[in-house]
């Protein structure tokens, strides 16, 4: 059975980089409509409008909340600027609606597979916005042949704005060196397990050895007193990660648990309800594909709970 699984989760990650099936879904109505019905679980919405809505309910049950407009590998200079609009979007509705929540994007959502430079003008216009209404921007990971571009430009925007956050994988070998350098800045490290499909000699495979590469990386951030994200469904590295915080005690603007909206929000709410920092990253918009069939990836058995939407949504 568990070699069962992960092989789907293999499979689903290799799906959700096919650029082909994700335009065919984009552009068949019908089966965009089918399918989106399993993505209803785990976006905010197709809009902007819809989304604010839940994060506003999330805010006042004292969540603090992520806002990703979704999409990556943008091909041409107009839909790189037509991404940064909508970012900047993110930005105004966040301030006049008084939203406690944060901005993330991809990188390669604004320009970075066409130009280094194009993605770095966006990327300061999304900054200079946000950092006006203290607003955090958090540099999402991607795929590991963009990785040395992604933290390159972090590191770069970092030194202009104090407001950018990056998240790096613990299941990535280069990790251990990358965290190092990283640290120099004082933005916040988002730190998740890993989702994309990679190499073999090149990551970590899920399991105990994940787990323990994560905390130890954790522990790290924890008793230097840099500012993070755990951004994990793993029950168990939450509850390793509560010991730490036991240990070094960190104020709470050091620290803040981090789960995806329509994931085993049990485990979120638990730990708000200890008094612990927390916090719902919501992603909305239309090219949910490579989104869905990541977050199917990690926990194989909800396919079952996708089909029950299509089926009965």
């Amino acid at each position: 059975m568990n070699e069962l699984l992960t092989s789907a989760a293999v499979s689903l990650r290799k799906a959700a980089l096919n650029e082909e099936a994700k335009n065919y879904i984009l552009n068949n109505r019908v089966l965009f409509e089918i399918l989106k019905k399993a993505a209803d679980r785990f976006i905010g919405g197709e809009d902007l409008n819809e989304t604010a809505l839940k994060v506003t309910k999330h805010n006042e049950i004292g969540y603090r909340s992520g806002i990703e407009f979704m999409g990556e590998n943008t091909r041409t200079v107009k839909e790189a600027h037509d991404a940064t609009a909508e970012f900047l979007n993110i930005c105004e509705r966040i301030k006049i609606d008084g939203l406690n929540a944060a901005v993330s994007l991809d990188l390669s959502h604004i320009g970075l597979s066409i130009s280094k430079a194009l993605c770095m003008e966006n990327l300061h216009q999304i900054c200079s916005a946000a950092i006006t209404e203290n607003i955090e921007v958090t540099i999402s990971a991607e795929s590991t042949d963009k990785t040395d571009a992604v933290l390159n430009t972090y590191l770069r925007a970092a030194e202009d704005f104090n407001n950018l956050s990056i998240t790096l994988q613990a299941y990535l070998h280069r990790t251990k060196d990358d965290i190092l350098d990283i640290a120099k800045s004082d933005g916040r490290i988002r730190l998740v397990k890993g989702a994309f499909d990679t190499p073999a000699n090149l990551s970590i495979p899920r399991g105990q050895k994940l787990c323990e590469r994560y905390l130890e990386y954790l522990d790290g951030l924890l008793s230097s007193g840099h500012r993070c994200a755990i951004a994990t469904h793993d029950a168990y590295i939450q509850q390793q990660a509560e010991q730490m915080i036991k240990i070094y005690k960190p104020t709470a603007n050091i620290y803040e648990f981090e789960s995806l909206y329509g994931i085993q929000t049990d485990q979120l709410l638990s730990l708000k309800e200890k008094g612990h920092p927390v916090k719902v990253y919501f992603v909305y918009g239309k090219e949910w594909y490579l989104y869905l069939c990541n977050r199917i990836a990690e926990h194989p058995l909800s396919l079952f709970t996708a089909l029950n939407d299509i089926v009965n949504g």
